[in-house]
């Protein structure tokens, strides 16, 4: 039998939406302090605001005073520390395909875990700019060869919800230029094209990127899309 004296002690949507974002923030200001300091003293200290870190992530899980929990978490960062610049902590960066046809139509993409239907999307990769990492993705997803036509906006994933660390989102419309439907074998459960009424069930966060989506497929024009800036910043 585990040790482990944790409780399961359920909190709110939106307060576990904070605990999660202070924790990341905790965690990176300390993992960047780890990777730039030369001081045992200061060291330690870190590594203490780690585990300060940890137990609130696991408060957000809903494993209050959970070590194992907060011990995991603190392995996940740890291990992920550098040294100098390359050891600064900042969001993970995805992109995003919105790929339009002839026939007003979106090209969707269901993740083989989940179900979960969704526009191409995948982490950017070093050597590559972003408008070449949606070209890439669309292809090695769906088969699908594409043109970027212009950036759609950015999008805080973890004040979205939709991520629990830190990660940006830079979402293209890409006109389809070729290719055929082709999905990934590991990846993808399947690919389609869908009109915006007849989108699949299991769509994700439609509501928030439909009508851009579309209104770009349609060949409508408007400025890229930032979130708006909190008053006061930190605080939701």
């Amino acid at each position: 039998m585990s040790s482990d004296n944790s409780e399961r002690h359920a909190v709110g949507p939106d307060m576990a939406s904070d605990l999660a974002r202070w924790s990341e923030t905790l965690a990176g200001i300390a993992r960047t302090g780890m990777g730039f300091t030369e001081s045992l003293y200061e060291r330690e200290r870190f590594e203490e605001v780690l585990h300060v870190a940890g137990d609130i992530k696991a408060a957000a899980a809903g494993v209050s005073g959970s070590d194992t929990a907060r011990d995991e978490f603190v392995g996940e960062w740890v291990e992920s520390i550098g040294e100098g610049v390359p050891g600064y902590v900042t969001p993970k960066v995805a992109i995003g395909a919105i790929v339009g046809n002839d026939d007003g139509e979106i090209l969707l993409v269901q993740r083989k875990d989940s179900g979960v239907w969704l526009y191409p999307t995948g982490w950017a990769d070093v050597g590559y700019s972003p408008a070449e990492v949606a070209v890439k993705e669309v292809h090695e997803e769906t088969g699908i060869e594409c043109v970027p036509t212009r950036l759609l906006g950015v999008v805080d994933g973890q004040r979205m919800g939709f991520s629990r660390f830190g990660m940006y989102m830079l979402l293209f419309h890409c006109r389809a230029t070729g290719g055929s439907l082709d999905p990934h074998p590991l990846e993808t459960g399947d690919v389609g094209w869908f009109a915006q009424d007849q989108l699949p069930e299991a769509t994700a966060g439609a509501g928030w990127w439909g009508d851009m989506a579309f209104d770009a497929i349609n060949g409508i024009q408007a400025p890229a899309t930032f979130d708006d800036v909190r008053d006061p910043i930190w605080r939701t």
